[in-house]
């Protein structure tokens, strides 16, 4: 019995270790992924529980945008949004599984998508930063206007009593002490026929703009999670227009405040850019997508950062976050389907593989 007993004390004692290591080389494990439709809320609760929690996932973040229905401004709600009570059962079974959940919502950037505009500048048009250029019939990139999305004008003198109400909202009802905004491929910005922009300078632009959703939600003790690829210069490190500015928004780095989280996204090279945001004095999160042998590599950077960094800079490598751009019911499918090859699931599964790897590290 006493064997036994001794055996299970030293089993639990590894399993802590194990744990507290990881918590100490990834206090990030994320899954990013839009929020589950209404009629998936339940399996999605069920994939939280049996699969993402077992995998000592501890960030979740759900992309809602539009899919609530949001009672401060009814009018921007998608078809069939989800209700408070399905947001509550993610927020319960995330919180039993000491998962932390944080909603985002795109703003400045992303509002529209193909041909389509999203809900906002739909029912507000004179938010729009380019309403000259005209939604087309059939989208094709590239185009004549530059057009990938809309963006809203962050001058606008009421666009954030808007945007703000909607914010204020969700993270009430997710019960988030973070919020993440978005920003990514922000490619309009200080347009040049924008009677309240035209010939500012995008990188205090953009910087204004995150400083100010940044503000906000330090009023209620809130962290604000943004993508990072504004903030890295397209031309000079040649990571070009998509994974990085080529529009002079990453002088914006230098002006942003440090308390903003990094997401910093690379979908097809493992490149080093965390060392340069940590460098700056901002925690940042590594981010892949869908090829393993990319996500592997990413994770064992972030360690070799983490373990060679200076104890300023150390805790600034917060992690790894999988990013999912299907929606949470084709993932759920692709995950069980067990298909080889590079899809979201199989990265996903890597990533956490590796991370499990090292359960240790210098502190």
């Amino acid at each position: 019995m006493k064997l036994y007993t001794n055996i299970l004390l030293l089993f639990f004692a590894y399993a802590l270790n194990a744990q507290s290591g990881l918590d100490t080389i990834f206090p990030v494990r994320g899954l990013c992924i839009a929020a589950p439709k209404k009629s998936h809320v339940d399996s999605f609760v069920t994939f939280i529980r049996q699969e993402l929690a077992p995998a000592r996932v501890n960030t979740l973040i759900l992309r809602v945008d539009y899919e609530y229905e949001y009672q401060s401004h009814p009018e921007l709600r998608n078809n069939n949004p989800l209700s408070k009570a399905d947001v509550k059962k993610l927020v319960a079974v995330c919180k039993n599984n000491n998962i932390k959940l944080i909603p985002q919502i795109n703003l400045l950037g992303h509002q529209s998508w193909a041909s389509t505009l999203e809900k906002l500048l739909q029912v507000y048009p004179q938010f729009d930063e380019t309403p000259h250029v005209k939604m087309p019939e059939k989208y094709e990139w590239p185009n004549a206007d530059g057009l990938y999305c809309k963006s809203y004008c962050p001058l606008h003198d009421s666009v954030h009593v808007v945007v703000f109400s909607l914010v204020d909202e969700i993270c009430d009802v997710f019960e988030s002490d973070g919020f993440h905004a978005g920003i990514d491929e922000v490619f309009y910005i200080g347009d040049d026929k924008c009677p309240r922009c035209a010939g500012r300078d995008k990188a205090e632009l953009f910087a204004g703009e995150v400083n100010k959703i940044n503000q906000h939600l330090r009023q209620k003790n809130r962290k604000l999670y943004i993508w990072g690829d504004r903030l890295i210069d397209g031309k000079t490190t040649g990571i070009g227009m998509w994974e990085a500015s080529m529009n002079h928004t990453h002088r914006a780095i230098d002006m942003i405040d440090k308390s903003v989280i990094i997401c910093d996204w690379h979908y097809e090279a493992p490149l080093h850019t965390a060392v340069y945001f940590a460098m700056k004095g901002f925690d940042v999160i590594t981010c892949p997508w869908r090829t393993p042998a990319i996500a592997v590599q990413q994770t064992k950077d972030m360690i070799t950062f983490r373990s060679g960094a200076t104890k300023s800079m150390k805790n600034r490598y917060q992690g790894m976050m999988q990013t999912v751009w299907s929606g949470a019911e084709s993932f759920m499918r692709e995950y069980y389907a067990k298909k080889e090859g590079n899809t979201s699931a199989n990265c996903f599964r890597a990533m956490f593989a590796e991370m499990h790897k090292t359960p240790t590290v210098s502190k």
